[in-house]
């Protein structure tokens, strides 16, 4: 018989992608509002693998992924998708966004991120969202599954959420070995 347990904290990672990069530190503020003191910014990724996203935000489209200091529940993540879909919705023009906020955590184990769109790999965790289980970690490295989108398929973001996990299992161990 198993015997439930609480989690681990997961570290918050939000992903940005929008047109106008000058936009960028105006989205942060309102998510450091909401989430707190931001760890870790990536450098700006191209977002070129689809163009499923150009006729409502135009070309060409930039990444940047962001991360919290202050660790989350895991189960809060319908919570915080709820909070991003908000953010989202106060850069909306003429039914258009100007920004795509997409929430996850990350854990010693695997990346989660946040959607509203049903699919037979994704669980169902409340409010209208389900969990994705993105990538897991094995072998000391990020590993694909056959669902996972094509830009987190790419080195420069694994490599850049290899570079989170490694300071989440830093500062976990130090947390927990306090007295």
């Amino acid at each position: 018989m198993s015997t439930p347990k609480s989690p681990d904290p997961a570290k918050l990672v939000i992903s940005l992608f929008m047109n106008d990069q000058s936009i960028v530190q105006r989205v942060l503020a309102l998510l450091e509002e909401k989430f707190g003191s931001i760890d870790m910014i990536s450098p700006w990724f191209d977002f070129d693998y689809t163009n499923y996203y150009h006729r409502e935000m135009g070309s060409p489209l930039f990444r940047r992924v962001v991360v919290f200091k202050a660790l989350v529940a895991q189960d809060s993540l319908a919570e915080i998708k709820i909070s991003t879909n908000n953010i989202e919705a106060m850069w909306k023009e003429n039914g258009k966004r100007a920004v795509n906020i997409d929430p996850g955590y990350l854990v010693k184990s695997r990346f989660i991120l946040a959607t509203g769109k049903d699919f037979a790999h994704r669980v169902y965790i409340g409010q209208g969202i389900y969990a994705d289980l993105t990538l897991m970690y094995q072998k000391g490295r990020f590993i694909d599954l056959d669902w996972t989108y094509p830009d987190y398929r790419g080195n420069a973001i694994k490599s850049f959420l290899e570079i989170v996990r490694a300071k989440y299992c830093l500062d976990f161990n130090k947390e927990r070995s306090l007295p």
